[in-house]
């Protein structure tokens, strides 16, 4: 009796570990304690598909505040994210959005267009940030950075970095992008490797948004290419 009362003990005080909040704002508050005023979360998205530009945001928030419901992109549904990037559009301090074509992609590599499109988000910024918290990566400017593993889900700025890059790169998939090349699906897929994103490059062949480099790989348009 005295085990299993302590197992369940141990069950509940894991459980009760797991489901205490997240406290996304630590590193914001360890940089302004350390007098950096404009602390930029900074992330890209896209860097996995085989169509359209890689996206990068970087985004200044105002110090102290807390938006509800702010998470890693990839956790949310379409149309939370799509209420949080009207939120911090809203209340941000400011926010600046990089791309990066998918012609560049195959001339740099995907890693250094990921890197050039925060780059240019950085340096797009209405505020000059003194202080860069990004996700896993550094980012080519002469400002201060942290690279935080997971970051979209452990910092706040990050988080919103994530969800401002990922409505914008979205919007595009879904309105000029689709527009562009409507018989490919592109606001269905947005890019990535589905299984009817295959089916119709194998039919039609690639398009100048198409990662060349990325479709060497894939047998199932190895004709349409070479």
């Amino acid at each position: 009796m005295a085990l299993a009362a302590r197992r369940r003990k141990d069950s509940m005080d894991t459980e009760e570990i797991e489901q205490s909040p997240r406290d996304l704002l630590k590193y914001e508050r360890e940089y302004i304690e350390r007098d950096y005023r404009y602390i930029a979360g900074v992330d890209e998205v896209g860097r996995g598909c085989l169509f359209g530009d890689v996206v990068a945001a970087a985004v200044i928030l105002p110090e102290g505040l807390v938006l509800e419901g702010v998470d890693d992109s990839k956790k949310l549904s379409a149309k939370k994210r799509d209420l949080l990037y009207e939120l911090i559009m809203e209340q941000a301090l400011a926010v600046s959005v990089g791309y990066v074509d998918a012609r560049t992609i195959d001339e740099i590599n995907i890693k250094q267009a990921a890197r050039l499109a925060m780059k240019k988000a950085v340096l797009g910024l209405t505020i000059a940030a003194d202080f860069l918290l990004v996700d896993a990566e550094h980012v080519d400017v002469p400002v201060p950075q942290l690279a935080i593993i997971k970051g979209d889900a452990n910092s706040q700025s990050i988080a919103a970095a994530s969800i401002v890059a990922k409505v914008s790169r979205d919007r595009l998939c879904e309105g000029e992008w689709e527009a562009k090349y409507p018989e490919y699906g592109i606001a269905i897929h947005k890019g990535y490797a589905t299984k009817l994103h295959r089916e119709q490059l194998a039919a039609l062949g690639p398009t100048p948004m198409h990662r060349r480099s990325f479709l060497k790989n894939m047998e199932v348009v190895q004709q349409t290419l070479f």
